[in-house]
C-alpha cells in the first residue's frame, strides 16, 4: 500500500487547481487584493463521502482522484466564488471551518445577500 506523505485531499486540489477560474475581485464588495477561491461544497467533505460511498481506500487517491474530479466537476467548477480574505473568513465564521455539504445553497445565499449590502447587484 502507498505511503501518503500528506493530506488526501491536497492530492485532489493539486490536479485539479489548474481547472479553477478565479475571478480578479471578491464577489462580495469587488476588492482586488488578498483574493481565496471558496468551495461552496467543502472538497475534503466532498471526497470523504464519495470515497465512503464508494467503498475506497483513500492510500489509493492517486490513483482515484481522475475518477472523483470527472464525478464532481459542478462541485469544483462551478460551485465556487472567489472572496477577498476578510468575506472568506466571515464566511467561514458564519458555516464553520468545513461547512456541512447541505450548507452549499445557504452559502451562496448568504454571498447574494452580502453583495447586496456591498451595492454590487446580481
Amino acid at each position: 500500500m502507498p505511503k501518503l506523505k500528506r493530506d488526501i485531499v491536497k492530492y485532489v486540489r493539486d490536479r485539479a487547481k489548474s481547472r479553477y477560474e478565479k475571478d480578479s475581485e471578491c464577489k462580495i464588495c469587488g476588492a482586488t487584493e488578498r483574493l481565496d477561491f471558496h468551495h461552496y461544497y467543502s472538497m475534503t467533505l466532498l471526497l470523504n463521502k464519495w470515497l465512503q460511498d464508494n467503498d475506497l481506500n483513500p492510500q489509493y487517491i492517486q490513483s482515484l482522484r481522475d475518477d472523483f474530479i470527472e464525478e464532481h466537476e459542478p462541485e469544483l467548477f462551478e460551485y465556487t466564488v472567489t472572496l477577498c480574505h476578510p468575506h472568506h473568513l466571515a464566511l467561514h465564521k458564519v458555516y464553520g471551518k468545513e461547512p456541512p455539504l447541505v450548507t452549499a445553497k445557504k452559502q451562496m445565499r448568504w454571498v447574494q445577500i452580502q453583495r447586496e449590502k456591498h451595492g454590487l447587484v446580481s
